[in-house]
C-alpha cells in the first residue's frame, strides 16, 4: 500500500507532468493576455501560502493577493513564500511589468507600484488556474513581459436607477481588480434617485433617496459618507480610482425632488428635469455638494454629466429668469444656457483642483480642454468624437455599441436594448473593440485614454441579473482595455474564458455561458420599453 507520503509526492510528480503539457502547448488561462510571454522548460514550485517580500515598503502591495488566494490545504507550518519585488528606472509605461518564475521563487518589478500590483495580479491567476498538492503549487517556468493598451481600463455602474449596496460594489471591485480595471465610474444621482449622504443638504437623501425606477415609493437607500470612505479605501488596495457622478444640468429630478426651489421648470413627460441655470443660488448649492464630493473623493475627478438635457430642456422657455439670462448674454437658443451651466459648474470642479468629465454633449460647452475628459457614449454621432478630438479634449471611448452592458448579449433574450431592434453587445464585440483600423481612422492628435463599459439599470434591480449582465463580458472588456488588438485570437480567448467561467461558479457568481446558454436562463427582471 502506498503511504500518504509517497501518494502526494506521485501526485506531483503527475503534475509536473500535467503542466510541462501545458506548458509546450502555452496553455495559460490569463485575461487579460498578456503582451509578451516566453515559456521556459522546467516549472517553478512554490508553497500555496501567504507571500511576503523583504522590501517592507512594497509588503503592503500583497495584502490582496494574501486575502485572495483560496488556501485548499490550510497548515499553519507551511511556511510563507518569499516574493521578489522591486521598483525600477523603464521607459514602461504606467502599469506595466516583468514577471519571471524561476524553479523555487517569483521576481516582479515594474517601473511603479501600479505595475508590480498588476504583475502580482498575473500571479494570483496563475495561482488560481493551477493545482494544488500539498499545499505547493506547481507553475510553469515562464518570463513575462506586459503592459496595458490603455491607461484608462473603466467600469461604470448606475445606482440611482436601483441601487445595490456596499456589498455589491465590493464584489464588483474585487472583479475588476482581478481583470486590471483601474477605474470606477459611480454614477450617483439620477431622475430616480439620489444615492449619496451631503451633509448640508439631508433632505436629497432622506427624500430625493426614496423611491427607484421600477417602485416609486421604495425606502430611500444611499451610501453614508463612511460607506463612500471605505469603499474608496476598499478600491484603492486594488489600484481602482473611482470617479463620482452627479449628473446635471439634466436628470435632476431626484435632487429637485428635496429641493425644488433649484428646479428648472416643468416640461410633459420631463418635469422638474433640469436645474435652474438662472438661479445664483443653484450654483451655490451645487457646489456646495461637489465641495462634500472633493473631500470624500481623493481621485481628483468629478463627472458631472451634461448628457441629455434637451429631454426637459423646454421648460426652461417657461421660466423668465431664463429668458432674461438669455437676454443679458446675448443667447439665441436655449443649448446655449445649458452650456453657460456646464462652464460655471467646471468653474466650480476646476476651483477644487479636480479635473471635469462629461458626456459628449458637453463637448460645445468651451470647457477648458487641459482639464476636461470627455466620454463619447454615442456611438450614432461620430461627429462628436471628431469634434472633442479636435478640441483636444482627453476622450474615454465608451460607445452604447458594444461597451453598454445593458444591451442583451444574445439574440434570444427579451430584456435589455437592441439598437435598432437588432444589434446588440455580445461578449465577442466587446473583446475586438476598438480595432487597430478604428484607431488608425482617427487623427493623429487624438487623446484616446481609455475605455469604459457603462450598466444602466433600468432593466436590473436584483444581484442576480446584476451579475448575469456583467459576467463574462466584463472579462472580454478586460481584453479589449489591455491586449494589443493584433494578438487578439478568438479560440484562445474562447479557451481562457471557460476557466473564468468556473472562477464564477466557484464564486456563487449567476453568469451568462454563451458556449451552453440554456446552462443559466435569462434573468429578467423589467422590460424596459426600447430606446435608441
Amino acid at each position: 500500500m502506498i503511504n500518504n507520503a509517497r501518494l502526494k509526492a506521485y501526485l506531483i510528480s503527475l503534475l509536473i507532468i500535467f503542466n510541462t503539457a501545458l506548458t509546450k502547448a502555452q496553455d495559460l488561462k490569463l485575461i487579460p493576455y498578456p503582451n509578451q510571454v516566453k515559456v521556459l522548460k522546467g516549472n517553478c514550485t512554490l508553497y500555496y501560502s501567504p507571500l511576503y517580500t523583504n522590501n517592507k515598503k512594497l509588503s503592503v502591495l500583497l495584502s490582496h493577493f494574501n486575502e485572495e488566494i483560496d488556501r485548499p490545504e490550510k497548515n499553519d507550518k507551511t511556511p510563507k513564500q518569499l516574493i521578489g519585488l522591486k521598483i525600477v528606472p523603464s521607459s514602461g509605461i504606467y502599469g506595466s511589468y516583468e514577471l519571471i518564475t524561476y524553479e523555487k521563487h517569483v521576481a516582479i518589478q515594474a517601473p511603479d507600484s501600479s505595475g508590480l500590483f498588476n504583475g502580482l495580479t498575473t500571479l494570483l491567476q496563475l495561482y488560481k488556474s493551477s493545482s494544488v498538492v500539498n499545499n505547493k503549487v506547481i507553475l510553469p517556468r515562464l518570463v513575462i513581459r506586459d503592459q496595458p493598451r490603455f491607461a484608462w481600463r473603466g467600469f461604470m455602474l448606475d445606482e440611482s436607477r436601483h441601487f445595490f449596496g456596499k456589498k455589491t460594489v465590493e464584489e464588483l471591485l474585487n472583479w475588476m481588480a482581478f481583470y486590471k480595471l483601474n477605474r470606477f465610474h459611480w454614477h450617483l444621482s439620477d431622475s430616480h434617485g439620489w444615492r449619496i449622504e451631503i451633509k448640508k443638504y439631508p433632505l436629497l437623501t432622506t427624500v430625493g433617496g426614496r423611491g427607484n425606477y421600477s417602485d416609486s415609493l421604495a425606502v430611500a437607500s444611499y451610501y453614508t459618507q463612511e460607506d463612500i470612505r471605505e469603499i474608496v479605501q476598499y478600491a484603492k488596495a486594488r489600484f481602482i480610482t473611482i470617479v463620482p457622478e452627479i449628473d446635471m444640468p439634466g436628470h435632476a429630478t431626484a435632487a429637485n425632488r428635496a429641493y425644488p426651489e433649484y428646479s428648472g421648470g416643468k416640461t410633459a413627460g420631463y418635469p422638474d428635469f433640469t436645474f435652474d441655470p438662472a438661479n445664483e443660488k443653484t450654483y451655490t448649492y451645487l457646489t456646495d455638494i461637489l465641495k462634500e464630493l472633493r473631500g470624500l473623493f481623493p481621485s481628483g475627478i468629478i463627472h458631472i454629466g451634461g448628457d441629455e438635457v434637451a429631454f426637459g430642456i423646454a421648460a426652461w422657455n417657461n421660466n423668465p429668469a431664463v429668458t432674461k439670462l438669455m437676454e443679458a448674454n446675448h443667447m439665441t437658443h436655449l443649448n446655449e444656457a445649458e452650456h453657460y451651466f456646464l462652464k460655471r459648474m467646471g468653474d466650480s470642479v476646476l476651483k477644487f483642483s479636480n479635473v471635469v468629465m462629461c458626456w459628449d454633449e458637453a463637448v460645445p460647452a468651451g470647457l477648458p480642454v487641459s482639464n476636461t475628459y470627455i466620454n463619447w457614449w454615442r456611438q450614432n454621432k461620430p461627429e462628436s468624437l471628431n469634434e472633442a478630438i479636435s478640441k483636444g479634449y482627453g476622450v474615454i471611448l465608451s460607445p452604447r455599441l458594444p461597451l453598454y452592458f445593458d444591451f442583451v448579449q444574445d439574440s434570444t433574450h427579451t430584456s435589455g436594448r437592441k439598437w435598432h431592434h437588432k444589434q446588440y453587445n455580445s461578449y465577442l464585440d466587446i473583446y475586438h473593440y476598438p480595432t487597430n483600423s478604428f484607431l488608425d481612422s482617427l487623427p493623429a492628435k487624438a487623446k484616446i485614454l481609455g475605455l469604459q463599459g457603462n450598466l444602466w439599470t433600468e432593466t436590473v434591480s436584483s444581484q442576480k441579473r446584476l451579475q448575469y449582465l456583467i459576467y463574462p463580458r466584463i472579462a472580454a472588456l478586460a481584453e479589449a482595455e489591455w491586449t494589443a488588438d493584433s494578438v487578439k485570437n478568438d479560440t484562445s480567448f474562447n479557451m481562457r474564458l471557460k476557466t473564468q467561467l468556473l472562477f464564477y461558479q466557484k464564486e456563487n457568481i449567476y453568469y451568462y455561458n454563451p458556449f451552453d446558454p440554456a446552462e443559466h436562463p435569462e434573468v429578467v427582471d423589467i422590460i424596459k420599453k426600447e430606446e435608441d
